[in-house]
């Protein structure tokens, strides 16, 4: 059924065709570029790997370029759009698909766990984030896949950078509170690089496409998962003091300090020295701190 509509949909025009036609020129302050390479828009949907049983969520779903090809691979499409202007641009182009479902709003007010409950099964989510946005969803998409049960997996365009920091090891400039987080809670690749000339307009930056894959346990053994992320924020907060400074605040001399010695861990050590599992450790020591 969805290979026959993808067959009879007639093409969307380019992204500059529907910009012209609806009198409207892309929003700095909601960071939007729009993938216009016909190429790179084909390896992200191949990417996300969809059969006609999938139920995909696309973040920011823009002019529709990505839209019209996951409709034509996906069972049911959920496309959240939070430009109102470009959310009606997709209802008069797609809104007649079937498999679609147009959502104009915020996505992180959107309920992913509601979303898979009444799919009937996990979902695949994917996105071209605008770099403002991109920690808080990658947050929130992280949050919601309970193990994969909400979430099965992920592909999402992110700043170059930012990839980078998602998969950086312990001890590098760019291992931080994303790196953790993020490695905590799923498995993270790189799948490929994109060039500013993908883009209208072309940013300052060149992006990456990665998947996740959420874990059905964390990589660390935790009891109190906010726990553990407060530790790791608190950690992070203040990167460039001892581990016994930056933890202070947040749970007191005292018991940070016992803390990290039943954790085994170094007071005077500094957060990007720890690896996800010693937070893993420092978080249950805490918590019987």
């Amino acid at each position: 059924m969805s290979g026959s509509a993808e067959e009879t949909r007639a093409p969307l025009p380019t992204a500059r065709e529907l910009l012209a036609r609806h009198g409207l020129s892309p929003k700095k302050s909601l960071g939007q570029n729009f993938l216009v390479d016909t190429r790179v828009q084909e390896r992200i949907v191949a990417a996300a790997a969809l059969s006609a049983e999938d139920v995909v969520v696309e973040i920011g779903a823009g002019l529709g370029a990505l839209t019209t090809r996951l409709l034509g691979r996906a069972g049911n499409l959920i496309a959240i759009e939070r430009d109102a202007r470009l959310a009606e641009i997709l209802r008069v182009e797609l809104g007649a698909a079937p498999n679609l479902r147009i959502v104009e709003g915020d996505a992180l007010e959107f309920d992913l766990t509601a979303a898979a409950r009444a799919a009937g099964r996990p979902l695949v989510v994917v996105g071209n984030l605008p770099y403002v946005v991109t920690s808080p969803v990658i947050f929130a998409t992280l949050a919601a896949a309970a193990g994969g049960r909400a979430v099965d997996r992920a592909i999402f365009m992110v700043q170059k950078e930012f990839a980078q920091r998602m998969l950086s090891p312990p001890g590098g400039r760019a291992y931080g509170r994303l790196s953790v987080m993020v490695q905590q809670a799923a498995l993270a690749e790189i799948l490929f690089h994109v060039g500013a000339g993908a883009f209208l307009p072309p940013p300052a930056v060149t992006s990456t496409v990665v998947r996740l894959r959420p874990r059905e346990q964390p990589l660390g053994e935790v009891s109190d998962g906010n726990l553990f992320a407060l530790v790791v924020r608190e950690a992070f907060g203040t990167r460039r003091k001892m581990l016994r400074r930056a933890l202070e605040p947040a749970f007191g001399s005292g018991r940070a300090l016992a803390a990290l010695a039943a954790a085994g861990i170094d007071p005077t050590r500094r957060a990007e020295e720890l690896s996800v599992a010693d937070f893993a450790r420092l978080a249950k020591a805490l918590a019987h701190a």
